[in-house]
Formats: C-alpha cells, sequence, structure tokens
C-alpha cells in the first residue's frame, strides 16, 4: 500500500468513490465492491451508496458484474434486504446468461440470503 496505512487508504479511496458514485458504470460499482470485500473492507457509506445506485441502475448490469457485486455484499454481511431483493429478481429472469463461475458465486450469495433471512427466496 506504498507506505500509507490501509484503513487510511481504503477511507480515502471509499470517500472519493462515494462522491463520484453517479460516474459509475455497472463495472466500477462491482469492481470496487469487489475489491473492498475482498480487502475485508466493509465501508458501511461506500457499500450504501453502491447499493442505492445498483439498485437504481440494475438494467445496466451484466451478469459479471451482479455477480461480482451480489458476492461482494454477501461477504461483507451486508445487512439490508432490498439489493439481494432487487438483484435476486433480476437473476431469476437472466439466470441462463450468467457462466457456472457466476453462478457459483451467485450459490455462495444465495446461502448468505437463506442464511440470514430464512423466508426469504433466492434464485437458486
Amino acid at each position: 500500500t506504498a507506505g500509507v496505512a490501509t484503513e487510511a487508504l481504503f477511507g480515502a479511496i471509499a470517500g472519493a468513490a462515494v462522491n463520484r458514485i453517479g460516474e459509475f458504470n455497472s463495472q466500477d460499482m462491482a469492481n470496487t465492491a469487489w475489491a473492498f470485500a475482498t480487502a475485508g473492507v466493509a465501508t458501511e457509506a461506500l457499500f450504501g451508496a453502491i447499493a442505492g445506485a445498483a439498485v437504481n441502475r440494475i438494467g445496466e448490469f451484466n451478469s459479471q458484474d451482479m455477480a461480482n457485486t451480489a458476492w461482494a455484499f454477501a461477504c461483507v454481511g451486508w445487512d439490508k434486504l432490498n439489493m439481494f431483493v432487487t438483484f435476486g429478481s433480476v437473476i431469476g429472469e437472466r439466470l441462463a446468461d450468467f457462466t457456472d463461475v457466476e453462478k457459483s458465486q451467485l450459490y455462495l450469495v444465495a446461502l448468505y440470503v437463506r442464511v440470514k433471512w430464512p423466508d426469504v427466496e433466492f434464485p437458486l
């Protein structure tokens, strides 16, 4: 991290991303969520901004962006159901478009949703 404390670096990136989330395309959102989840950094403001933008612009997401974003949110333990319900609805309609790798990510998401919200159906 170039001599910068991880917390400070991710905090600065998150702040900049939140301020510019309207400029992000679906891949930008997916990549940012994936990077933070992979690093184990769950910034509420950033994930909230991505969730809001993703729900409003779900039609712009291809299967890879959708799988990566949903996986990232499950990995950080996102506890707001709306994003998962919205993604689940679209995933159910487009399941044939997903590769086996993407489906494997979505199985992890489905498991998370079933554990967190047992009464909610996720399309896998």
